[in-house]
């Protein structure tokens, strides 16, 4: 039919993009520890940590779960992608969506949704896991940060009210700095190392400048005849 398939998180203008959501769960001796019955979605306290960690870092971890150009064009209001650090049951305008479906003691996770398909995925998904094992590790409450939960759909609240959330990067440059003012978590167990923290920093600027320096075929539209 003469179509291709791709990864792109945003390949089509005004279209939803394709994400890469990360669902997790942490067992201990067999047995998953993010559940408790009667608590928040049945969450546990170690799971309202781990979240409290993934939304604390969560700038910082973006610049690993969406390290392209192309993945900031995907991360819009509108198109169910997360702009906010929040969590929510079954929420999907949250950047951590706990699936209401998956309610039983075996079943119980939540999903980190920034992500998308242009990440290395064992990078992305090792600072996912040392921000969850930080926030367990200093008790990061998702409350204090108003981090939520929040249920409801935040697109739909008032700009006063949405101005009281914190933002997920909107670009390259952002999120490298976020990346570079917060990483001190990555480098626990030497998962991490300040050298590949700083080659990737580079690294994706390199990629950020080589697409900003570049005259875009939308430009050529706007003001070519001028």
């Amino acid at each position: 039919y003469g179509l291709t398939a791709t990864f792109m998180p945003k390949p089509v203008f005004n279209h939803a993009g394709n994400g890469m959501h990360f669902h997790m769960m942490l067992h201990k001796n067999g047995k998953n520890i993010f559940y408790k019955k009667g608590g928040y979605a049945d969450l546990s306290k170690e799971a309202i940590w781990f979240i409290g960690g993934i939304l604390y870092h969560g700038r910082a971890l973006v610049a690993f779960t969406n390290p392209s150009t192309n993945s900031f064009k995907r991360l819009l209001p509108g198109f169910e992608a997360p702009v906010k650090l929040f969590y929510g049951l079954a929420n999907r305008s949250a950047a951590i969506r706990i699936p209401k479906y998956a309610n039983s003691p075996e079943e119980k996770r939540f999903e980190f949704r920034t992500g998308d398909a242009t990440c290395n995925p064992y990078l992305a998904m090792s600072a996912i896991m040392l921000a969850g094992l930080d926030g367990i590790k200093n008790k990061i409450d998702p409350a204090k940060y108003n981090f939520g939960p929040f249920d409801d759909n935040v697109f739909a609240w008032s700009e006063e009210k949405k101005a009281g959330l914190v933002s997920i990067p909107a670009d390259i440059p952002e999120a490298m700095q976020a990346l570079k003012e917060d990483h001190e978590f990555l480098l626990a167990g030497d998962v991490f190392n300040e050298e590949l923290i700083e080659s990737h920093i580079k690294l994706k600027l390199a990629e950020h400048e080589a697409v900003t320096a570049r005259p875009h075929p939308h430009e050529m539209m706007l003001y070519y005849n001028l």
